[in-house]
């Protein structure tokens, strides 16, 4: 039997931030690697909402060698990490048991297959975009003439230097032949030719793309492997539209309902919570088309109004904001986007298992083997909730309104 054996911390970071690139993570965000030697042999990878003591406790138990999880333990900065402060004390039981702790955050919130596309399909959504999509990286296209002998070694190089990767493709490039004429001047020191003289000499255009962040280190790359005392290339800016990934997900329900019956459906869908699912909007009214957004959500009620959907689900709404959103629906008369708040905890939870699997088949792919296991720890800080009595009677004008307790 051949012997599959575990990666190091260094290589599961790469796995990771394959799926999640820190880049796509909101500026104020702090993400990666939290603490851990990346030399570490990595076997067993807890992963969670939140980096809790109770989760930190489950994982030096279970013989986690890292903690994945997708709030961050740092988010703020720190002067000192003495035992003597909760964070501090969390950092020192991981270092004691050799325990790694890794964040994904934002980053994993935009990702494809992360925790907004993971809510989605918890929520049985289909055929989902993003609600609010991120432009794909700006790109230039580089196109040099060469002789066509030298082409090949010319696309190497700019290879080398990060041009010509789509997607899941590298050294991605097109090439196409014709005739170049110059005039090399007294001054020059022509490669082919000789000063004063008209040469021509059979080229190939060769063009690839590459992130505009690289575009003076593919410059730089195609001026050393060029023969050319003066090469002649161009150098195109892309332009630029929305991509797979970004804020939310917007999808159909395989069959319309109804807003009561949308909101059971989501509170069976997702971990019980003490707050459950609150709804705003008329009961009866029809949900289909859908949008979600992990966490705190009431900042995106622009982009779910323009989307046009039903009902939007999300945690952590305002009351302002939502009595704001609602009044603007029923003065347009079209009384939509309906209204779901879940817990916070719960809305991110679902993407748990996605990542686990996604962490498995990669280090699979690469040769390696981990062991995944998702959180039993609840991380959701609120334990109980206490409904209003329903009214009755006559109604008392020095009671308080309705719903209040």
């Amino acid at each position: 039997m051949r012997h599959v054996s575990a990666p190091v911390l260094s290589d599961v970071v790469r796995l990771l931030e394959r799926r999640y690139p820190p880049s796509t993570a909101e500026s104020w965000d702090a993400v990666g690697l939290v603490t851990g030697d990346p030399g570490q042999p990595v076997r067993r990878v807890l992963l969670a909402v939140d980096p809790v003591a109770a989760v930190v406790d489950e994982a030096v138990a279970w013989g986690a060698d890292l903690v994945v999880t997708h709030h961050p333990l740092l988010l703020r900065p720190v002067h000192s990490i003495a035992a003597t402060t909760f964070k501090g004390a969390l950092l020192h039981t991981l270092v004691r048991s050799g325990t790694a702790l890794y964040t994904a955050h934002t980053n994993a919130d935009a990702a494809a297959g992360g925790v907004n596309d993971a809510l989605a399909a918890a929520l049985g959504l289909v055929g989902t975009v993003p609600l609010d999509a991120a432009p794909v990286e700006a790109l230039d296209k580089h196109v040099v003439f060469v002789p066509v002998g030298d082409a090949e070694r010319l696309v190497d190089a700019l290879a080398a230097a990060g041009a010509g990767a789509i997607g899941e493709y590298t050294r991605c490039a097109w090439t196409s032949t014709g005739e170049g004429t110059f005039t090399p001047s007294d001054a020059a020191s022509p490669t082919i030719g000789s000063a004063g003289t008209a040469s021509r000499v059979v080229e190939a255009r060769v063009e690839m793309v590459a992130p505009r962040r690289l575009r003076s280190s593919i410059v730089a790359a195609m001026r050393a492997a060029h023969p050319y005392e003066e090469p002649a290339f161009d150098v195109l800016e892309l332009a630029s539209w929305p991509g797979s990934t970004g804020t939310g997900r917007v999808g159909s329900l395989r069959e319309p309902t109804t807003l009561r019956a949308f909101a059971a459906s989501v509170a069976a869908a997702l971990p019980a919570t003490a707050q459950g699912v609150r709804f705003a909007g008329d009961p009866e009214g029809r949900v289909e088309r859908v949008a979600v957004v992990g966490g705190s959500g009431d900042s995106f009620f622009d982009a779910v109004r323009a989307s046009g959907v039903d009902a939007y689900v999300t945690a952590d709404l305002r009351h302002h904001p939502t009595s704001e959103l609602r009044e603007r629906a029923e003065h347009d008369g079209s009384s939509t986007p309906y209204l779901l708040d879940v817990a916070h905890f719960a809305s991110e939870w679902p993407w748990l298992a996605h990542a686990a699997r996604a962490l498995e088949q990669d280090a699979a792919a690469a040769g390696t083997t981990v062991e995944t296991r998702v959180s039993t720890v609840s991380t959701d800080p609120w334990t109980g909730r206490v409904a209003s009595p329903e009214p009755h009677g006559e109604h008392d004008p020095e009671a308080p309104p309705e719903g209040h307790p």
